[in-house]
Formats: C-alpha cells, structure tokens, sequence
C-alpha cells in the first residue's frame, strides 16, 4: 500500500476549530443555544437569504423544503437524474410524483430545454408539475436563468439543492441561490466546503416557509402566541402539524461558524487543485475537464473528470481498482437514479430514459479534491491516472 491514501473528499479541521467545538462543549447550551442562532445569521449573511434554518443533515433540508412547500399527492416534482438519492427521495417523502429531465452534457447540470419538454408532456396528461429541483452539480451552477423562466411561464416552485456549490458564483453573484430558487438546501458532510459532522440548512426569501420549517424541525410544535389557540402560561406549547426532529447542536455549530470563515480560502485551494487538473489532462483525448460557463465561478466540490473508456484497453472497474491499489481511492458521482431498482420497478423508469446522464455516469470519476493537496499529491494523483489509462 502507498503511503499517502487520497479519497476523493475530506475534511479540513484546524486547531481554532477544535477549540470552537471545546468551547462549546464547555458552555452552559450545547443544544438549541445561542450558537446555532448565530451560525443561522452567518449563513444568511454569506448568501445573501433573509431567513436561513439550519438543521441536521442536507437531507434533512429537502424534506422539509418538500413538505414546507407544500408537495402532496398528485403533484410532479422534476429533478436531474445525475444526483444524490436525496434530491429525489425527498419528493417521496411528501407523497408526489418524481419525474427527472436529461441534463446539459457540457456541464452536467439540468437542461431547462429538457426540463420543458417533461413539463408539456405531463400537462398533456393532465398532470400538474408542481416544482423544479436543480442540482448544482459537482460546484457548477445550473442554468438558473432559464430555469426561472421556465418557473414563471409554468407557475412552477423552484429548489435549488445547493450542496455542492456554496461560494460558487452565476452571473458574477455569489448571492444568486435564494434569488432565483424559493428555496436553496445546504448541506455540511465532511466532505463538502465546510462542515459540521453532519448538519444541513434551508436558506429562502420567503418568510412563511421558513417559519414552517423552523416548526417542522422541532416535531411541528410551536410557543407562538399568535399561532396558539390559548395560553396556559409561559411553558405552553401546541403541535399544529406533524413535525421532526431535525435540530442540530451548538457543538455543531460552533464549528459551522468557525468552518465559515474560512470558506474563501478552502474555495481558493479547491481552485487551484483544479487548475493543476486542467493543465494535466487537457488536450488529451482519453480525458473530458470539467468547464464553466460563461460568467460562472465553480466551486468544486467534486473533480469530475470523464474518461473515454472506449479508447483504453481497461475497463472503468479495472482502472478505479488500479487506482485503488495507488492508494487513490476515486468514487463515481453518481448512479443516475432512475436506474436505482426502486425507482425502475415502482415508476416505470428504464435504461435509456437519460441518455446524457446514462452517457456521463459510463465515463465519470471523481478524483480527489480537497483542501490540503499539496501540488506534489495532485502531481502525483493526475500522473498516475494518466499512467494507468492506456
């Protein structure tokens, strides 16, 4: 085995960020304190949102954005099939109907051309398409111009599943997230930009819908005299809806905020690495790089490069094990998911549905992309790739 070992994400945590979490652990508040108001704040300064709820995971934040929104039976709710399973499962978890669009085979993100032809299709049915979720992929913003139009033409609610791509930038704006989308989620894994273990969040411009999420996070109960249909005495409380528990932790949060502020220069190092990919496999033909379009800013989250599989002699099972025993663990993002069996055989959803999807998922690795590459790692990363496709 090699002596350095490179998965294709990590976490980056610095001394001021474990003395963040100990400060935390040693306060009077290590849940529901004043740490998460405050990382809640920072958020909604960063991104440029008027409400932000922070919760316990990614996943967490689109299942409430689904049901603060208002999805139910019925209703059709189109994503991109180049994505994670919660992108999509969330759409179950508020009983509509999932539907996906091909993506743009440049940059990997939903065609809104795509995503029309699915919202004449269904209306033709008789189907009402009630939301747009677009997946920032891998850092790249969607075409978030075109998917408004297509949202004000349709009369259509528009998420934004902004994982990947915090501090990235469209049109020039690092705020664009919660201007075009009714609601944007966030989420803080360890190998996203920043982290806080686990831990998510729903930024949004509507204040009703974060209030609702702000309920449906602590089991759907609220302390609000406005809202209560009396009051018993300050410890009352009532449950208007059926809620969640989906709060995160001062300790969490502590290291959010500490995270944060370093946001600027993990996204500089993430651009760097993926300038020293660029020059390492452009203009060779076995390999497709990630590009931009015009007045956009990735973020990079995730490296994705695409290899022509067609023209090596080995196929992508032996090169990622090739890699593998290189110490350089690659992962595939992602298994477009209405190839998933249980979308396959409860919708109908078959091979050859998503071609372009189908396509990038056949030639995609994500190598690895972190702060903390030195340039002689990444050196040493693209070499070997190179070495072993032939």
């Amino acid at each position: 085995m090699p002596d350095n070992v490179y998965s294709y994400g990590h976490q980056r945590i610095e001394e001021d960020d474990i003395q963040a979490v100990v400060d935390a652990l040693r306060s009077d508040r290590i849940t529901q304190g004043p740490r998460v108001q405050e990382f809640e704040q920072r958020l909604s300064e960063t991104f440029g949102a008027p409400s932000c709820s922070v919760l316990s995971s990614g996943t967490g934040a689109l299942h409430l954005i689904a049901l603060g929104l208002g999805w139910k039976p019925g209703d059709v709710v189109i994503t991109s099939p180049m994505t994670f399973l919660a992108s999509a499962n969330c759409i179950l978890y508020a009983c509509a109907t999932p539907d996906f669009a091909d993506i743009d085979p440049v940059h990997c993100t939903l065609d809104p051309a795509k995503v029309e032809e699915r919202i004449l299709l269904h209306h033709s049915k008789g189907r009402k398409v009630k939301a747009v979720i677009g997946v920032d992929y891998a850092g790249h913003p969607c075409d978030w111009e075109g998917l408004a139009g297509l949202a004000k033409r349709h009369n259509l609610q528009l998420v934004n599943d902004h994982c990947h791509a915090i501090g990235s930038e469209y049109n020039g704006d690092k705020q664009f997230a919660a201007k075009y989308a009714d609601a944007v989620s966030l989420s803080f894994h360890p190998v996203k930009h920043i982290t806080t273990g686990e831990g998510g969040a729903v930024l949004t411009r509507h204040k009703w819908l974060d209030e609702k999420i702000k309920a449906l996070r602590i089991h759907g109960a609220t302390k609000d005299p406005i809202v209560l249909s009396k009051l018993d005495g300050p410890w009352y409380y009532e449950m208007t809806q059926l809620g969640f528990n989906y709060r995160i932790t001062d300790i969490q949060c502590a290291l959010g905020i500490s995270q944060l502020a370093k946001l600027e220069r993990f996204l500089r190092e993430r651009r760097v690495i993926a300038e020293s990919y660029d020059k390492a496999f452009a203009g060779d033909e076995r390999f497709v790089i990630p590009t931009m379009r015009p007045g956009t800013l990735h973020a990079y989250h995730l490296y994705p490069l695409q290899i022509n599989f067609t023209r090596l002699k080995s196929s992508k099972v032996e090169v990622f094990d090739q890699l593998l025993r290189k110490g350089i663990h690659c992962q595939v993002h992602y298994i477009p998911v209405h190839l998933q069996p249980y979308y396959m055989s409860r919708y109908g959803f078959k091979s050859g549905d998503y071609p372009r999807a189908e396509e990038f998922y056949e030639r995609e690795l994500s190598i690895p992309m972190y702060p903390g590459l030195e340039q002689d790692d990444v050196d040493y990363i693209s070499s070997t790739i190179k070495s072993i496709c032939k």
